[in-house]
């Protein structure tokens, strides 16, 4: 079973950066398909996806929202999933969540991962 826990966000200016880690556990060799995702949930609106990429890291996926903005990526070796958020607007404010699942998608969906972290708040002050 795969553990999963976010830290970074926080408080953050229009027009700033900062960056979410997503640190994975119990993460085993069966598990080399692993796709991991970063989502995002704003009061009242349904969780929907932000950027997903491959264990292997040989493919990404960014919601258009963010395309050009956030960048996902992972550390094999620190077996840490990472979003660096850049040019950062009032709209991205949202609880972040980390999360794992079995299958990739061109087009990924939430239902598709069942492994969640707890989440962490991003704010945007415009």
């Amino acid at each position: 079973q795969v553990q999963l826990l976010e830290s970074g966000g926080g408080s953050v200016p229009s027009g700033g950066s900062t960056r979410l880690s997503c640190a994975v556990s119990k993460y085993t060799s069966g598990d080399a398909g692993l796709v991991m995702g970063w989502f995002r949930q704003a009061p009242g609106k349904e969780r929907e996806v932000v950027a997903c990429i491959k264990w292997s890291g040989d493919s990404t996926y960014y919601a258009d929202s963010v395309k050009g903005r956030f960048t996902i990526s992972r550390d094999d070796a620190k077996d840490t999933l990472y979003l660096q958020m850049n040019s950062l607007k009032h709209d991205d404010t949202a609880m972040y969540y980390c999360a794992a699942g079995p299958f990739w998608s061109p087009k990924p969906r939430v239902t598709q991962f069942n492994y969640w972290g707890q989440g962490t708040q991003v704010t945007v002050s415009s």
